[in-house]
């Protein structure tokens, strides 16, 4: 029997989840009906769908080959798996704009095709995207300038 080592890992991966998840449910929250919905109806749904896509994928998998795979892209790893942690250590002292323009700027090199242009134009537009829908759009209580930062930004912009 053949199958693609990928998809049947992943839908393994995903059946493993929702079944984790699904057991902490029943567990630990209370279910409820469908018409009284308690704590735990919405987390042991997305675990059941988890689930069946997983043994979707699962099913996907069986009967194809294998893909011949290149190597492991150690730095589009190392860079996405980074990227968190300086958002979360920089958001406080900097803000969210100065932020997203630095991790968006730092992403985008976890592809070997970007080229440092597409990378500053990346960046300037989802930051004005994010800065316009979340800060202003929707009203979140997000300081596009921190204090690190709001001194020198004070007498251009005169955000807070």
């Amino acid at each position: 029997m053949t199958f693609n080592r990928s998809d049947v890992g992943a839908g393994a991966i995903f059946v493993g989840i929702g079944l984790f998840f699904g057991l902490m449910t029943l567990y630990g929250l209370d279910i409820g009906t469908a018409r009284r919905m308690g704590p735990g109806y919405f987390p042991i749904v997305l675990s059941g769908l988890l689930i069946v896509f997983g043994i979707a994928t699962i099913i996907k998998g069986t009967g194809y080959d294998d893909v011949e795979r290149g190597p492991l892209p150690w730095r589009g790893i190392a860079i996405l798996l980074s990227v968190p942690v300086i958002f979360g250590l920089l958001i406080r002292p900097f803000g969210i704009g100065p932020v997203l323009l630095i991790t968006t700027f730092i992403t985008s090199f976890a592809s070997r095709r970007m080229s440092p242009r597409a990378a500053i134009g990346l960046s300037l537009g989802l930051t004005i995207f994010c800065v316009l829908v979340f800060v202003i759009g929707l009203g979140l209580p997000l300081r596009v300038f921190g204090p690190m930062v709001e001194p020198w930004t004070r007498p251009i912009f005169g955000v807070r």
